[in-house]
């Protein structure tokens, strides 16, 4: 294993996903450290200074919300959570505490190592200082400065609210965003129970980016989360 070996820390008390990753994460190139409890896992952050944290929501200790909300508390860490299949309000909860990401249980490797991708080339990004007011993926292009977006070279015109949408997604580009978040960065606080804001502007946002909207490639849908904005690969 080499010394330039991203360390993840992974903070799950399940043995099987446990000895799953033992075994995944270190042949594709990560060194693992682990822990089966939220304290631990704390501790293993303060003492190992890992690249990244996978953390499961339920711990037997410290439930996963307070060890994120604890982590924020000093460290920028890149955290990706897992969560049991359905557990919507747990994700949102999650990503409104301080997290980056989430899986669901059950994962697939590629996906995880995708999503861990992701995850360390933003933390590098931001660590490198400002990023770029130019963002392009696959053929789409947005000029935050500017005010500027094209699609297959062509400028395409947004209104107002539809810009700010699309570029609150473009720095948080991979990730997922939260309803919430969403309605209260575009329209504030008192549109957080007004989804339909959100969704009558993707639908107009998706019909001047994408494709074929209803199989859009960058504006994704997490049912019941929020969206993100995937980059190509």
């Amino acid at each position: 294993m080499s010394d330039a070996a991203p360390t993840v820390l992974l903070v799950e008390d399940d043995p099987q996903i446990r000895r799953f990753l033992r075994v995944t994460l270190p042949a594709h190139g990560y060194r693992l450290v682990e822990a089966e409890s939220g304290q631990d896992g704390i501790a293993q952050a303060a003492t190992r200074a890992p690249e990244i944290v996978l953390l499961d929501l339920g711990l037997p200790d410290v439930d996963g919300l307070e060890v994120i909300r604890r982590l924020r508390e000093w460290s920028a860490v890149p955290i990706v959570v897992l969560s049991a299949r359905g557990l919507e309000r747990d994700k949102v909860q999650a990503l409104d505490a301080g997290a980056d990401d989430y899986l669901t249980k059950p994962f697939g490797v590629e996906e995880l190592l995708a999503r861990l991708r992701v995850s360390l080339r933003h933390a590098a990004t931001a660590a490198a200082g400002p990023p770029s007011p130019v963002f392009a993926t696959g053929d789409l292009g947005v000029d935050l400065a500017a005010r500027r977006v094209t699609v297959r070279g062509r400028e395409v015109h947004l209104t107002p609210t539809e810009f700010k949408l699309l570029s609150i997604l473009v720095r948080h580009a991979g990730k997922v965003v939260t309803q919430r978040q969403l309605l209260v960065q575009v329209w504030g606080p008192g549109a957080a129970g007004s989804p339909h804001y959100l969704r009558v502007q993707m639908h107009g946002l998706r019909h001047k980016i994408e494709e074929t909207p209803v199989r859009p490639r960058y504006l994704i849908t997490e049912p019941g989360v929020g969206y993100r904005l995937r980059e190509a690969t």
